[in-house]
């Protein structure tokens, strides 16, 4: 077990939340699910993302995702922020400002292409401040868009 894991509070839809993940990323498993009764829903789960661990906990209706906390999702190129984007919005999720969305359970995902770092955090601070300005306007992030923000077109 990892040192530090993030738990991850579930109303009641655990199993639901454990295929949910485990389909939208490619590199994931269950490591372990404990059930209280074995035809009952999942209490916990250890799932792994990406070469990242997650503790899942099926704790009801008192706390909801915020925010506060989010998962930041690196992606290589404009295809890679599509398929993402299109999990975790297009499956009962919502959109939100500047590559931020919320998947159907609520917790919230930056989906951010590398490009997003050679444009906006750019060495050109007057291209970076207009990519910047573009990356603003954006929901989904748009690859091209803020290259060409950043290259004045």
């Amino acid at each position: 077990m990892t040192k530090i894991m993030p738990c991850l509070w579930f109303d009641n839809r655990i199993d639901d939340a454990i295929k949910f993940y485990t389909e939208t990323f490619r590199n994931a498993k269950v490591h372990e699910v404990v059930r209280q009764d074995p035809k009952g829903p999942a209490f916990t789960a250890v799932i792994e993302l990406e070469g990242h661990k997650f503790l899942l906990l099926n704790g009801g209706p008192q706390f909801k995702f915020n925010e506060a906390v989010s998962f930041s999702i690196d992606c290589a190129d404009q295809a890679e922020v599509d398929y993402f984007w299109n999990k975790l919005v297009g499956e009962g999720g919502e959109e939100s400002m500047c590559g931020w969305c919320k998947d159907r359970f609520g917790l919230s995902w930056q989906v951010v292409p590398k490009q997003m770092f050679d444009t906006v955090y750019g060495k050109d601070p007057v291209g970076a401040n207009r990519a910047m300005q573009a990356m603003l306007q954006m929901r989904k992030l748009d690859v091209a868009g803020l290259q060409k923000a950043y290259a004045g077109g």
